[in-house]
This record gives C-alpha cells, sequence and structure tokens, in this order.
C-alpha cells in the first residue's frame, strides 16, 4: 500500500476491544495532544479493535474509571467508545500495530502474516524503541514514527524482555485489577512517544 506523509496510523488490538485496547487508544489521543496540540496530534490516527470483539459494546465501566487520574472518564473520551471486530480493512490500512499480549499479535499476524513487520505487543515495542537513538530520526511526526518503527523492528533480539510483554485482562477481576491494567499501558504509551512524538 502506498503510504502518504500526512499521516501515521496507529491501531491497538486486544480481545473484547471493551479494556486493554480503548484506553491505549483514549490515552494516546489524550497523550498526542497534550505533547503536540490539536493540529499536529491529528497526523497520527488513532484507533482499537478486537479478535473476538464484544462488538458495538461500549467501553467497561471499570476500565473508563480507571482513566480518572487523567481525567478522561467523561462523554469526550470514553462515552461514545464502541468496540469492533479486527477486519482486514483495518489492519492493513494500520502503519503501526501494538497488541496487548503476544498471543494477540500471534492472532493478528497468523490472519495477516504481511503485517510481522509492524505488528508488536506494546510492551515489546515500547522497550525496543526506547532503545532507539531518538536524535537519528526526523523531525517531522510522520516520517520520524515510520522511522522509529524501522529502528524499533532492528532492535529485535537485541533488547532483554524483563517478563512476557503482556498487558494482563483485567475482565472479570477486581477494580485495581483493571486500575493496573490502565497504568501498565500509560507507562509503555509514554515511553513510545516520547520517542515517536516528543513535546514540541
Amino acid at each position: 500500500m502506498q503510504r502518504d506523509d500526512e499521516t501515521f496510523r496507529l491501531l491497538y488490538v486486544c480481545t473484547g476491544n471493551v479494556c486493554r485496547s480503548p484506553g491505549a487508544e483514549i490515552l494516546t489521543r489524550h497523550l498526542l495532544r497534550g505533547r503536540l496540540g490539536g493540529r499536529e496530534a491529528a497526523r497520527i490516527e488513532v484507533a482499537s479493535a478486537g479478535v473476538r470483539a464484544v462488538v458495538g459494546a461500549p467501553m467497561h465501566p471499570e476500565s473508563r474509571a480507571a482513566l480518572e487520574p487523567w481525567a478522561l472518564d467523561t462523554d469526550h473520551w470514553s462515552g461514545d467508545f464502541r468496540a469492533r471486530q479486527l477486519s482486514a480493512g483495518i489492519v492493513r490500512d494500520a502503519d503501526l500495530v501494538l497488541t496487548a499480549s503476544r498471543k494477540h499479535r500471534s492472532t493478528v499476524l497468523t490472519e495477516f502474516p504481511e503485517m510481522l513487520g509492524v505488528t508488536f505487543s506494546l510492551v515489546e515495542f515500547a522497550r525496543l524503541v526506547s532503545a532507539v537513538d531518538a536524535t537519528m530520526l526526523p523531525p517531522d511526526l510522520v516520517k520520524r514514527a515510520r522511522a522509529a518503527v524501522d529502528a524499533a523492528r532492528a532492535q529485535r533480539g537485541l533488547v532483554p524482555a524483563d517478563g512476557d510483554d503482556r498487558i494482563p485482562d483485567p475482565i472479570g477481576g477486581e477494580p485495581q485489577d483493571y486500575r493496573n491494567a490502565t497504568a501498565m499501558t500509560f507507562r509503555a504509551v509514554v515511553d513510545v512517544l516520547d520517542v515517536i512524538a516528543p513535546r514540541s
């Protein structure tokens, strides 16, 4: 697919698309706007989907509540969200696919093997991209994001993992499980954006 230089498309993937991936989507949009301002932030299109989505469902109320520390538990950010199923059109439009776990990554690549070079677990990508020499990346946001993906891919096998690169699924757990998953997501998203979209 021919990529334009004006937009970078980032897709988050989890199971039901009601907890982890929408949380990552909302946090990323919020952080991008805060760092770059609305016009520049809009050059990164952020979306999410589920491998077994609860299609049409709103974001889980406990995951919405877990966004409160960032003042994001509002209709503007999460109230209009509806889960959607992963599909060919959604995946193949993406410049970067970040999944909640290695299992989700494997699921994506089993169906879409052509996306191997741009599909990572979120925690994995955060670790790899943090090892990139950011001073070597171009200043333009979209070109920088694409170059960061290439550079992170080159780090595979060179930066050891601390664990299983998984954000645990909080479904069925206690409120603290939702807060923990959201906090892990936030930390990983910040690590990614510190390289791809540093504060202007």
